[in-house]
């Protein structure tokens, strides 16, 4: 372009000075020949499009309200005319129907605003190609941008004009659609998108017929950038909050920064107008978005910068919205983006590796106790990975914790009820989902909806994945039953940490010490050896002892369980508690030492007790052939022999306890073809003919054969003990029990007029079960006592339960501790009374779950007056319990368990008047509330009635002084095992605690450090404090082994089943039934009682010997399990002390010494004889050697000569030295 005032030169470049523009043309392309700018041209067609259309419009809408206006006028006079000429009916008939008919343009209106709505598959294809050629047209300009501002162009022969008109001509056909689809045209012509179409799209139009062409505001395309978000929300790519966050903001703060960019290159490239444009500089596109990048900063190096006028002021105004905007959104994407890698990502499963979900109620505290259990080294190789979802990222200790174990556990942002981050943490493929509870939460219902919640959620999103879930209320989990997907048998568990923890605190009020060692055995603990010899280092090798499972060796198919329990024990030094039997029905149930009658089957699931996972795996590998003359168990090892399937006949042999070498008559009860092949043993029969189930039918269909199977049954058991051993066993010949033949009954054998006397309509009655006691519900007024009435009624053998509670306490349902008092395995004599101390108000709403049971009374008061608990004899109880309902919202955590504390201290220092204890000594004693076998209605106190009591050595409290041992010079103890109880320390107690740092306040006298472990501690080793956290061990071991939550339920609960269950869900209620032999046999189970060792026929091994003797001697002739001690505190130190406490010695080893005054924990059988006789094998009589009361947990067995105890250590050396296991 030649100057102002010079000729024109035919030379394609010419050189002007440094403030002149040059346009560059060629000669062949017709452009100006004088060289004047044309930006004017494609600004003008902009603004004429822009304002003509607004004026367009706002002409239109004064028209339309002109003419609405004057229409309105004219219908007035109309409505007039048409009543005054009466044919207005028909007329506006007319008008209604011509109004009902939809216009053409209203349905073009509907067809453009479905295209432009993204609605339909057409729609949505739409939407995205506009968005797609608004990025190419932006690209377009990045490419021209490194021309000149305006320069010559030849249409037909520049490919990227004719691309971009193109694009033009599509947007030029969108916006004629957004036009007709806009319902208010003002609005839409005034919007961002038609500002970008109305300077964008007319300059290409002017730039063809003029062969020009104008940067101008083609950068304006990036503000499409804007609507990024919409367009990957429409292709599903976007499906989170916070990914749709990102990418606004992103889009956001890059358009802005494009666009004003491209307005720094035009105004610095071009020049002032008013300064004829010679004020320019050469700047590229990627400079001015360099320059405006440091602008917003605050940087301003000074490198780039401004030197227009426009440039200048438009820079004034920038940096002011600019600066915001980067203040704002730079931080928020930067946390976006940060957050998002740390947390945010999806889980990548491990081929060959099963990995877990955890969920629910995620802290330092929770994690680190599941960590501690899941992971601990006595299990086999856990290939595990551990993948935890939480919504609340981790504070920094829970984040070294996570790093800590970072190749096995794995932690995501999220939560369970977003069906996005189930996918994340690919809950599909896992192996399972454990939940866990807060167990300190103030509201327990509103966990249990959360964590029932999560069940829901993630049951909806995979039905058939694995659900263990913690729940605090055990009225709760009924709401699980509702879940169509739920399924018990599938391995979904439900662990009510109410439910066990009052079921663990239930059973140490039958053989106190029960909690801590149940806690012990499902809690993975390291060994530690301890070399002085204290309580502890006894304590601590019990400690090391879990529960495992492993399927039992061929070699056991066909033996009975104490055989093999025998056997396990002795031969391969672990201890065999229970196993998984299969019915008839092919019905699996867990039996806990069931006795001669089950036979074993093959692939038999065993329970286990022993110290390391890879003991157990003896069981499996046992062969009698290969192993049968090691001593050293270690040595059992897996065999090479071949696990062929046992013959038929072998099979019936085993099951049956036929012999070929026996008399056709002991065989007649067997069919003919099974006679014929015993003399041929290579001949096969079919399993399903010779099962144990049908031999014992054939076995009871022929009463010869029966009496010969029953006697040879006898034999057998006389045959596997020494003749020493035998002369052991003779002071049981007289025990109603002493038979193993009448040790465990079949109801269904029972004469029907035995079975009849067996149960007392008007008191024994049972629930529809059979598993529990039950009575007509009675209203709470009639068990109330007053302080006098309760003092008149003097109460002996009893539980005290001390409550704290009051209207606004969340319950912890009172019946999960009663239930299992109230068991069916327990004669209606044999129940403790149960008398509640606590607020009447919180007993009332508990009640409703009591009502049904027998022998309960309530003493509204508190646990914190000595004259409540005095007038309640807890001088004289069984054991007092105490507990707390009420959630303490406190900072200080020691202060959560303030009135279990008090009330524990409170009862240790009460002194109490001694003679109460001739009374007992007298073997007089009164039958508390509902324990009467008369009619209530005749009794004078609420249905009392005060009535010498039948006092039998399980109630008789009993000091020994061993003064046969003493005369023969041997230091003994003085052995007390439940004193007359002048002093409150002297009291059984089992208290209950939340936080488990407050044990160390409950024992004066110890001297445990505050940080020690729970377990270690004096009063959890001892049985006399319990907290909710041990059972925090039971998520893992229940996921790997769902038998053991079961084997732990049975034993703590009484006998509750998921079916029990069910009906509970249904009444809340026990509903009492009829006695049929079918609910009678539910009676015959096991249950757990303490033996002692002081008198009867196993007082000749209380003295030094050994309780692997012990353990063969009650198994074979009571079939009575042994699987502890509880031991006197200070026993080992051969010194006269007065300490009554205890501590728990869990499956001591075969060689371990007894000490007269130890306990022994055992399994004891159902005792049908018991309940027509008060003397059993549970029940002793009177001791001539008692002085004052003696625990009812606590059983002894009546004895003949007690003098045959005092045995010389030489000949019992000598014993063990002959006895041969068989």
């Amino acid at each position: 372009m030649a100057k102002k005032g010079e000729k024109y030169s035919p030379d394609p470049s010419i050189h002007m000075s440094k403030m002149n523009v040059v346009i560059p043309f060629s000669p062949d392309v017709p452009c100006d020949s004088s060289g004047q700018r044309m930006w004017w041209a494609f600004l003008a067609s902009s603004m004429v499009t822009f304002f003509g259309g607004l004026f367009i419009i706002l002409l239109w809408r004064t028209l339309k309200y002109l003419w609405t206006v004057c229409c309105h006028c004219n219908a007035k006079k109309k409505d007039v005319h048409r009543i005054t000429t009466g044919d207005g009916i028909k007329r506006t008939d007319k008008e209604d129907a011509a109004a009902s008919e939809v216009g053409w343009m209203t349905s073009v209106k509907d067809w453009a605003g479905v295209m432009i709505s993204a609605q339909t598959l057409t729609g949505r294809v739409l939407v995205v190609l506009v968005f797609v050629l608004s990025i190419g047209a932006l690209v377009i300009y990045f490419i021209d941008s490194s021309d000149p501002i305006e320069s010559c162009q030849n249409f037909y022969k520049d490919f990227t004009l004719q691309i971009d008109m193109a694009f033009n001509v599509f947007f030029l056909l969108y916006f004629g659609l957004r036009f007709i689809a806009a319902n208010d045209k003002l609005w839409f012509w005034l919007e961002v998108n038609s500002v970008v179409d109305f300077f964008t799209v007319p300059p290409v139009f002017v730039s063809v017929y003029l062969n020009r062409s104008w940067l101008g505001l083609r950068f304006l395309r990036a503000l499409r950038l804007i609507q990024f978000s919409e367009i990957l929300q429409f292709l599903n790519i976007l499906k989170t909050s916070n990914s749709i966050k990102l990418v606004n903001l992103c889009s956001i703060f890059i358009s802005t920064w494009l666009t004003a960019a491209g307005f720094i290159h035009l105004v610095e490239n071009s020049g002032d107008p008013w300064e004829n444009f010679q004020n320019s500089q050469t700047l590229s596109y990627w400079e001015c978005v360099y320059l405006l990048m440091v602008t917003m900063s605050t940087v301003g190096y000074g490198d780039v910068y401004a030197k227009t006028t426009l440039g200048r002021l438009f820079m004034v105004f920038f940096i002011l919205g600019g600066l915001a905007m980067f203040a704002r959104y730079v931080p928020e994407i930067a946390a976006l983006i940060l957050n998002r890698k740390k947390y945010g990502g999806s889980y990548n499963s491990t081929r060959g590796r099963k990995h877990i979900v955890v969920c629910g109620h995620i802290t330092l505290e929770s994690v680190s106790n599941f960590l501690k259990d899941f992971l601990h080294k006595d299990r086999d190789d856990v290939n595990v990975e551990i993948v935890f979802l939480h919504n609340i990222s981790p504070n920094l200790e829970l984040e070294a914790l996570f790093k800590r174990h970072f190749t096995q556990v794995e932690f995501y942002q999220g939560s369970v009820l977003n069906p996005h981050d189930l996918a994340r943490v690919k809950i599909e493929s896992a192996d399972a989902c454990l939940i866990l509870a807060n167990k300190y939460c103030a509201d327990p219902d509103a966990e249990d909806a959360s964590n029932i919640m999560r069940v829901i959620s993630i049951k909806n999103y995979h039905p058939k994945i694995r659900i263990i879930t913690q729940m605090l209320q055990y009225h709760n989990k009924a709401h699980l039953l509702n879940i169509p997907s739920w399924n018990w048998k599938e391995g979904d568990d439900a662990i009510c940490l109410a439910e066990l923890k009052l079921g663990f605190i239930a059973q140490s009020c039958l053989a106190q010490g029960l909690s801590t060692m149940l806690a012990n055995l499902f809690s993975m603990r390291s060994f530690i050896k301890i070399e002085e010899d204290t309580w502890q280092k006894y304590y601590l090798e019990g400690v090391a002892n879990e529960m495992y499972t492993e399927y039992l060796s061929s070699a056991f198919v066909g033996l009975s369980f104490p055989v093999i329990c025998e056997l396990c024990y002795v031969k391969l030094k672990l201890l065999l508690i229970a196993i998984e039997h299969k019915s008839d029905q092919r019905e699996s149930s867990t039996l806990i030492n069931p006795g001669n009658h089950v036979k074993m089957q093959e692939g038999t699931l065993g329970f286990f007790i022993a110290s390391d996972a890879k003991e157990v795996k003896r069981a499996l590998f046992y062969c009698k052939a290969c192993h049968d003359d090691i001593t050293d168990p270690k040595r059992i090892k897996k065999c090479g022999c071949k696990k062929s399937k046992t013959p038929a006949y072998k099979r019936m042999r085993l099951a049956c306890c036929f012999d070929r070498r026996r008399s056709k008559w002991e065989r007649s009860c067997m069919p003919v073809i099974v006679r014929c092949n015993l003399d041929s043993p290579h001949r096969d029969i079919p399993l399903s003919a010779l099962s144990v189930n049908d031999c014992s039918a054939t076995l009871r269909a022929s009463k010869n054969s029966y009496n010969g199977y029953i006697k040879s049954i006898e034999e057998d058991q006389q045959t596997a003990l020494s003749p020493k051993k035998k002369q052991r066993n003779g002071g049981m010949r007289n025990s109603p029990n002493s038979s193993p033949k009448i040790t465990r009954h079949d109801p269904l054998l029972i004469p029907g007029s035995e079975q009849i006397e067996t149960m007392d309509e008007n008191i024994k009655k049972y629930d529809s079960t059979g598993m529990f006691h039950w009575c007509p519900s009675k209203d709470i007024e009639k068990v109330i006592l007053t302080r006098s009435e309760a003092a008149m009624t003097v109460l002996s053998g009893h539980v005290v339960v001390c409550i704290f509670g009051d209207v606004k306490s969340a319950l912890i349902g009172l019946r999960n501790f009663v239930m299992p008092l109230r068991a069916s395995n327990f004669h209606y004599h044999e129940l403790k009374h149960i008398v509640f101390v606590g607020s009447l108000e919180y007993l009332k709403r508990e009640w409703e779950t009591l009502h049904n049971f027998p022998k309960l009374s309530i003493l509204p008061g508190t646990p914190l007056s000595r004259a409540d608990l005095r007038a309640v004899n807890i001088n004289l109880c069984d054991m007092c319990v105490i507990l707390s309902a009420n959630q303490n919202n406190i900072d200080d955590a020691s202060l959560q368990d303030k009135e279990c504390i008090l009330a524990s201290l409170n009862i240790k220092s009460m002194q109490f008047d001694d003679s109460i204890g001739v009374l007992q000594a007298n073997s007089q004693g009164f039958t508390p509330p509902g324990m009467d076998r008369s009619s209530p209605e005749n009794s004078p106190v609420h249905g009392l009635v005060r009535q010498t009591s039948v006092t039998t050595g399980a109630n008789i409290p009993i000091i020994t002084e061993l003064a046969p041992l003493a005369k023969q010079g041997k230091k003994v103890p003085v052995i007390s095992f439940s004193q007359d109880k002048s002093s409150g320390t002297s009291i059984q107690m089992i208290t209950e605690l939340v936080n488990d740092s407050n044990v160390q306040f409950l024992d004066q006298d110890d001297d445990d450090d505050p940080d020690t472990e729970l377990y270690l501690t004096q009063p959890f080793a001892c049985g006399t404090a319990f907290a909710v956290s041990v059972l925090d061990s039971l998520m893992s071991a229940t996921y790997f082994n769902d038998n053991i939550l079961t084997l732990i339920r049975t034993l703590v609960t009484g006998g509750a089943t998921p079916e029990l269950e069910g009906l509970l869900a249904e009444e809340n209620a026990l509903r009492g039934g009829y006695s049929t032999p079918q609910t009678l046999a539910n009676r015959d189970r096991c249950r757990v009682a303490q033996l002692a060792l002081y008198d009867g026929p196993f007082a000749d091994l209380g003295d030094g010997g050994c309780y692997g003797d012990l353990f063969c001697k009650a198994l074979k002739t009571y079939n009575m399990l042994c699987f502890g001690i509880y031991r006197l505190r200070d026993a080992h130190l051969n010194t006269q002390s007065q300490c009554t406490k205890r501590y728990v010695i869990t499956n001591p080893p075969y060689a371990f010494e007894l000490v007269p005054s130890d306990l022994i924990f055992c399994l004891m059988q159902f005792d049908h004889n018991a309940g027509q006789s008060r003397t059993s094998l549970s029940h002793s009589s009177h001791s001539s050697h008692s002085s004052s009361k003696k625990s009812s947990s606590v059983h002894s067995i009546q004895t003949t000569n007690r003098a045959n105890r005092v045995k010389s250590r030489d000949s019992r050396d000598k014993q063990k030295k002959d006895m041969v296991y068989r």
